[in-house]
């Protein structure tokens, strides 16, 4: 392990020496603060995702609300009938008023469940974000890798292909803020 160790720092030293790495070494801090920023967006995106996901679920429990409590007023529409028997024209004059009431909220509902279904649809979109955010994150972090191999192989090989890589990972990034 020490002889590891030992192979890695006279490569960092003569790596200082050739100046054919220098631009390997500032891509690799490029991307390194790519990778920041990138797992910074897609945390964030991912924030709002649950955060979304939060309000379409209370949207969806005040829709069922209203429902509750038009099903009551129903309830108590079927029980005037038999009230109806004793006091027909109160009987109707309550009937009424529950219908009146049902029917609120009966376009209650219909605005709520309007509401839910466009959270909800903010929640997809969302999470899609989220996910190009995180594999733009992974790709870049793959590109990082694999440019630090430059450094220990000398090959230009793995400098291209981390590049191609980085610059797939930054469209990918890009693509996500086209998400609406």
């Amino acid at each position: 392990m020490p002889d590891d160790l030992q192979e890695l720092q006279e490569r960092a030293e003569e790596a200082a020496h050739h100046a054919s790495l220098v631009p390997v070494t500032i891509r690799m801090a490029i991307l390194a603060v790519l990778v920041a920023a990138v797992s910074l967006l897609g945390h964030r995106a991912t924030t709002e995702e649950l955060l979304s996901q939060t309000k379409a679920t209370d949207q969806w429990a005040y829709y069922q609300s209203k429902d509750i409590r038009r099903r009551s007023y129903e309830v108590l529409l079927d029980e005037l009938g038999v009230f109806a028997l004793q006091s027909p024209a109160q009987a109707e004059q309550t009937k009424t008023k529950y219908e009146k009431q049902i029917d609120k909220y009966k376009d209650e509902q219909a605005e709520i469940e309007i509401e839910a279904k466009k959270l909800e649809e903010d929640v997809k979109t969302l999470e899609r974000r989220a996910d190009r955010f995180d594999l733009a994150e992974v790709l870049l972090e793959a590109a990082l890798v694999v440019c630090s191999i430059t450094l220990l192989t000398r090959k230009r090989i793995f400098w291209l292909v981390g590049t191609v890589a980085a610059l797939a990972a930054l469209g990918i990034a890009a693509s996500g803020f086209l998400i609406h």
